[in-house]
């Protein structure tokens, strides 16, 4: 683990590591959903402090370890005038600017991450392709605040777990990309038949749970 990382992450979530890569880490966006604050690192010291707007409760923002994979600026629009694009695998997510100011601070978007267009604008002059973003929310890092059904069409970081633990288990095929789709429905029948489960195709607390997926501070 790069030195500089691992200085950030002393103090947060053991679960959380950074990307690999072969270049130093000079700068960190840690963007924390409950605090609706984006701080900006240079090995282990804030520089710059953002206030946020982060997803609704049906849309929320994805919760992990990205990369800034996406930058463009351009006129005044729903996404202010800057975007920094994510490498979210199940989804399209960034960070801009807003033309709903007062809704920063708030869960407010369809799970992208919102400044006003002034810190918008400040951030992308800092951040270039490859720069590592965390983000964080609630107690339980990917589960964010516990085991919710999960069903065919759901997206997100606990879909993901979900996904690892059914490769594990050797009961779904191919990688694990967020998407609660066909293949990981036929997975989820099997995994409940495997627990003596009744049956359905919706993965439910009590079969994250038989899965290994437990809530833990």
């Amino acid at each position: 683990m790069l030195a500089a990382a691992v200085c950030l992450l002393a103090c947060r979530p053991a679960s959380v590591a950074l990307p690999a890569s072969g270049a130093p880490v000079k700068r960190v966006l840690w963007i924390d959903l409950d605090e609706k604050t984006l701080r900006v690192y240079e090995k282990d010291r804030v520089t710059a402090r953002y206030a946020i707007a982060s997803g609704a409760p049906d849309t929320p923002s994805p919760v992990g370890v990205f990369r800034v994979n996406t930058r463009f600026s351009t006129e005044m629009s729903g996404f202010g005038t800057r975007f920094l694009g994510l490498s979210v695998p199940w989804g399209s997510y960034g960070i801009h600017g807003t033309n709903k100011p007062s809704s920063i601070g708030k869960n407010a978007s369809h799970g992208c991450i919102r400044l006003s267009v002034r810190d918008a604008e400040a951030l992308y002059r800092m951040v270039p392709y490859g720069t590592a973003v965390v983000v964080q929310g609630g107690p339980y890092g990917p589960l964010n605040w516990g085991l919710r059904t999960l069903r065919e069409g759901d997206r997100g970081a606990d879909v993901r777990e979900l996904q690892l633990r059914l490769i594990q288990r050797r009961l779904l095929l191919g990688s694990a990309d967020g998407v609660f789709g066909a293949s990981t429905r036929r997975a989820v029948i099997a995994a409940r038949k495997a627990f003596s489960l009744p049956p359905g195709d919706q993965a439910d607390p009590l079969l994250q749970t038989k899965l290994g997926m437990i809530l833990f501070e």
